[in-house]
């Protein structure tokens, strides 16, 4: 079995105290209330520039609405700080993220519209502040979800193929919409206090970086896609203190989308989420689905899920591959769970073949409470090839369930886990295969 509170021990701690950036006691306070509002996003990264061309420091922007027509790229050194009042109000126009650059969508890399912020091989950043980012996704790129499957299929086609990285250029004509923080390949990334709203895509989502901390920030974004924080093959993340109000996922940990993921072959590991509050439209916290790299030695504690779908989610098809392990979640607290509170599937859409199941292992799910779970307390479903294992829950309580249990290729191990005031036995029977499938929203 494994040994949960050694694993507590060790790793949490060490990520509990990441450091902050390293930003110079220097500050460029910016006076813009005389700047036209087509200019002003130009005046703040000339502001960002400087400050790094100087050695860095505190860039610092007053209470105020500010335009910003175009990306933002922060540099090495520089913490950009918005104080209480101050508003990044972007554009929203998809036309002024052009030209293509290049970043992970989905798991596969591309050149595509540029993210709304973004920082490329940068160390050392910030973005701090009681300020807000309004990212303006519905005014345009929100209306680009129901019409996107063929860019979508396209580039997954090419990452499937393995065509080369400058042939996926996806200009003006294609609808992939941007993340609104993106920053690769950095070390040392800071976002604290500020309220993130109206997102086109994924929220925070840093692809490729270490050392990363979210710490008391409020995503308030309820477009389609919109998840909140994304690690994407990162390493070293801290998530705290913050409240998650999305259109998808709260908290979605990523390693990349099949073939793509096995090429880039970088690992999500050593992730610490507590104390944050989650409202989601879909899922709580959520492994995968492109988890391709793997995802490792990720610790969640001390947090409410007011809402969701599915409450602890860790997803895979059997296209993926990868190896989702040492997972550790405790003291989590649930409302409410629409389709299940604990649900574990590494099966599901699989559309090409099916012949790379992914290995879920190593999971550790205990002190957990919900209040009601609509359709399933536990959905566990692995694959006849490569079934789920070594899988422990423990002191769980829920209320009421539509259904307390489906297991079904699973090797899953119960202690004190009540559902609708039953006890479930130690190691469950697996479900009937006649037995229906209740509809999951996903």
């Amino acid at each position: 079995m494994i040994p949960s509170h050694d694993a507590w021990a060790d790793i949490p701690a060490k990520l509990a105290a990441l450091s902050r950036p390293r930003i110079p006691a220097r500050e460029f306070l910016l006076n813009l209330s005389n700047s036209s509002t087509e200019v002003a996003g130009r005046i703040l990264q000339n502001a960002i520039n400087d400050c790094h061309q100087f050695g860095g420091g505190r860039v610092v922007l007053p209470a105020g609405e500010y335009f910003i027509r175009g990306p933002l790229t922060l540099r090495s050194c520089v913490e950009l700080h918005l104080s209480e009042g101050a508003l990044l109000r972007f554009s929203g126009e998809p036309s002024d993220f052009m030209p293509p650059v290049l970043q992970r969508w989905e798991g596969t890399e591309v050149f595509s519209h540029s993210p709304l912020i973004t920082a490329d091989r940068a160390h050392d950043i910030a973005i701090t502040g009681r300020g807000t980012i309004d990212g303006q996704g519905k005014r345009i790129f929100e209306s680009w979800q129901p019409i996107q499957k063929p860019d979508q299929t396209k580039l997954r086609d090419m990452g499937r193929d393995g065509v080369p990285l400058d042939k996926r250029i996806f200009g003006n004509e294609t609808r992939l919409r941007p993340s609104l923080f993106q920053p690769m390949n950095c070390e040392r990334v800071l976002l604290e206090g500020i309220t993130i709203r109206d997102s086109p895509f994924w929220t925070i989502h840093p692809t490729y970086c270490r050392h990363v901390i979210v710490r008391g920030v409020t995503v308030d974004s309820m477009n389609f896609n919109n998840d909140g924080c994304d690690p994407d093959s990162c390493s070293d993340v801290l998530i705290e203190n913050c409240v998650f109000r999305t259109g998808d996922d709260g908290i979605a940990i990523k390693s990349g989308r099949d073939q793509d993921g096995w090429r880039v072959a970088r690992p999500t590991e050593r992730v610490l989420v507590r104390n944050c509050e989650f409202l989601s439209k879909i899922n709580g916290l959520c492994i995968g689905s492109e988890m391709s790299g793997g995802v490792r030695h990720v610790f969640m504690e001390n947090c409410r899920i007011a809402e969701a779908s599915s409450a602890l989610y860790l997803k895979s098809n059997a296209d993926r591959g990868g190896v989702v392990e040492q997972i550790f979640m405790r003291n989590i607290t649930i409302d409410r769970a629409k389709a299940a509170v604990v649900r574990l599937e590494s099966n599901y859409h699989s559309h090409r073949g099916g012949n790379f199941p992914s290995d879920f292992r190593g999971i550790d799910i205990r002190d957990v409470h919900c209040g009601s779970a609509d359709a399933y307390g536990l959905f566990l479903e692995g694959s006849p090839s490569c079934p789920v294992r070594d899988i422990v829950i423990a002191n769980l309580t829920i209320d009421r369930a539509g259904e307390p249990v489906f297991l079904r290729h699973t090797e899953l191990l119960c202690d004190n886990v009540k559902i609708g005031g039953v006890e479930v036995p130690r190691t469950p029977p697996p479900t009937p295969p006649d037995h229906p499938r209740l509809k999951l929203t996903m």
